[in-house]
């Protein structure tokens, strides 16, 4: 199993989120700065095998507007395994500790997962969020439709209702 290690962004040297962000583009295909920029400036989970970098995942906090309230939502990023590690619970691993740091901290979790992860976060115990999903833009409140069914949230502090409409803070890129 591999050793895993968290740190908060500012602790992570230049060397070792180099690797990071090379495992993430290697991973997805189609990272960009916006979507690395969403990763950093909260918690990472790093799974470290012999000296490699195989993982990574990192939690943020982010503002989520749910039933006239905003809530402190950390919102998890960047998860990743090295293709020829998958399978052998590093994922796994690397959520265990978002989510106790998500259960500590927040008064939910959130993410955005793409259709391959959907039934990983489900067997977490991660919900999908059944109402409607927006985002708070410069412009006012403009639905994004095309994200929802595949916003999972993990409760923590606050009652949910994941059949009601969840909005998400602005941010460049892709919002949610």
């Amino acid at each position: 199993m591999a050793d895993i290690r968290t740190a908060h962004t500012c602790d992570l040297d230049p060397a070792t989120l180099k690797v990071a962000r090379a495992l993430l583009d290697d991973v997805f295909g189609d990272m960009t700065d916006h979507d690395w920029d969403h990763a950093l400036g909260g918690i990472h989970a790093l799974a470290w095998e012999d000296g490699e970098l195989i993982g990574h995942a990192s939690v943020v906090q982010r503002r989520l507007l749910h039933a006239g309230r905003a809530l402190r939502a950390g919102y998890v990023e960047g998860v990743a395994v090295r293709a020829d590690r998958r399978g052998r619970g590093h994922g796994a691993a690397m959520m265990a500790e978002l989510e106790r740091v998500v259960r500590g901290a927040y008064d939910l979790g959130a993410l955005g997962s793409s259709d391959e992860a959907r039934d990983f976060y489900a067997a977490r115990g991660w919900q999908r969020w059944q109402g409607p999903t927006s985002a708070l833009t410069p412009e006012g409140v403009r639905r994004t439709a095309d994200e929802d069914g595949g916003i999972f949230v993990l409760p923590a502090a606050v009652p949910l209702d994941v059949s009601a409409e969840l909005i998400c803070d602005w941010r460049d890129g892709d919002v949610w």
